[in-house]
């Protein structure tokens, strides 16, 4: 025990020491997190064997997931609250079709890359695994994304129809991955089964919204029964906690698999509260302050996870280089042509796509599923490749498109917490 709290406290002082040196280099402090994991973890310091100093081994790092399952579900649950009525209204549409049609456009471009390999060599990638790192390749990290939008304060069309997207791209992102994944496992297996590919991914996203409305209707009436700040912010962290610990619950009844997408459940808890409850903003504000510390944690823990011997094989450098490349065109052009089709501005257009390139953890999820098929470990390894290069550049980009749309504040030599205001002239006599 005391291993651990060690472990977690040089995580979360080393994290924040290493933004300070991310600020000068105008980097986010998400940049600074994840390299601040991966010195501390097992192919840096932890390969010295400084136990409480770093982590030793990927186990080590795996044992505290939980930390990072409840990061994940408060940051779905302050994305939920941008799904705000009077949002939905004005972006709703766009919003929806701009979360499928990139997401597809992804996947297809990815797809089609992968299996052009295979028939150049059938070596270096099956078919099957091909049509899974395609659907694998529509998820995009929403972590990485909110806490630059945090950070520096964002706001603007941009960042409005992001936070939209990025909600939506995970819920179209579950649908392609079960699917693809579900015709791989025939492709392998040589028969093909329906309720692994559409059933099952339907009933996932059904039980997750109707748990998630459930969770938000109730948060709100147990809410109107406190009237103290300090103790409606405890119901609140208490209640994400528990739909999170919902999600986990997996179950099977008449040869159905039935599960939740933690993402889905506590992103659809805030979307339902914030619309029904009148002090739901500034509730969220001190949520919001709550959460950071959690949020390095989640981010060092992160970085702490990237296997680096992967940057040794060259056929995964490879497929993973046509992985991002064709994956990076995805989303950038699904987005450009699906922002033209519902008739965003020029500036939505050219930097929505680079915002959605962050990849995490809801790939490495799929990956760890798709290590079930023959060569499951190349899909991984791609995966865990990928995401060491989308995370340790996605977030600076994102802060790049960003301030060129003109939605970040320069910092000047003020906090990036509060934008600068001109100080009132000092008044004398």
């Amino acid at each position: 025990m005391e291993t651990i709290l060690i472990q977690l406290s040089f995580s979360m002082v080393g994290g924040l020491l290493m933004s300070r040196l991310a600020k000068l280099l105008n980097l986010p402090a998400v940049t600074a997190y994840l390299v601040a994991g991966l010195l501390l973890g097992p192919y840096c310091l932890g390969a010295l064997q400084l136990t409480p100093l770093g982590f030793t081994t990927a186990e080590a790092v795996a044992s505290l997931d939980i930390i990072s399952q409840v990061a994940l579900g408060f940051i779905a649950f302050t994305i939920g609250n941008e799904f705000r009525l009077e949002q939905l209204k004005s972006m709703g549409k766009q919003a929806i079709t701009v979360g499928i049609l990139q997401a597809v456009i992804t996947t297809a471009l990815v797809d089609v890359a992968l299996v052009a390999l295979h028939f150049i060599n059938p070596d270096f990638i099956s078919i099957s695994s091909a049509i899974t790192l395609g659907a694998i390749a529509a998820a995009t990290a929403p972590a990485a994304t909110l806490m630059v939008v945090r950070q520096y304060k964002a706001d603007g069309p941009l960042t409005r129809l992001l936070l939209l997207v990025v909600a939506i791209d995970d819920a179209v992102g579950l649908v392609l991955f079960s699917a693809s994944f579900g015709v791989a496992a025939a492709l392998e297996s040589g028969s093909i089964n329906i309720v692994t590919v559409l059933v099952e991914p339907v009933i996932e996203i059904a039980l997750s919204l109707v748990l998630g409305c459930l969770a938000g209707w109730v948060l709100y009436r147990v809410e109107k029964y406190f009237h103290s700040r300090s103790k409606r912010l405890s119901i609140s962290i208490g209640f994400v906690l528990l739909t999170v610990g919902l999600s986990m619950v997996e179950f099977e009844a008449g040869g159905i698999h039935f599960g939740f997408s933690l993402l889905l459940v506590c992103m659809m808890t805030g979307t339902i509260f914030c619309n029904i409850c009148d002090f739901s903003e500034e509730l969220m504000a001190r949520v919001d302050g709550w959460t950071t510390p959690l949020f390095v944690l989640f981010f060092v823990l992160s970085g702490a996870e990237l296997d680096l011997k992967i940057l040794a094989n060259p056929l995964v450098l490879l497929i993973g280089v046509i992985y991002i490349i064709f994956r990076s065109l995805g989303k950038y052009l699904g987005s450009y042509g699906s922002c033209a089709l519902t008739g965003c501005s020029e500036s939505i257009k050219k930097h929505l796509g680079i915002t959605l390139l962050p990849q995490a953890g809801v790939a490495l999820g799929m990956a760890l599923t798709a290590q079930q098929l023959a060569d499951g470990a190349v899909v991984r390894n791609v995966v865990l490749f990928s995401v060491l290069v989308y995370e340790l550049v996605g977030p600076a980009l994102t802060k790049r498109s960003l301030v060129a749309a003109g939605e970040i504040h320069e910092e000047g030599k003020t906090s990036a917490r509060k934008k600068n205001t001109p100080k009132a002239p000092i008044q004398f006599g």
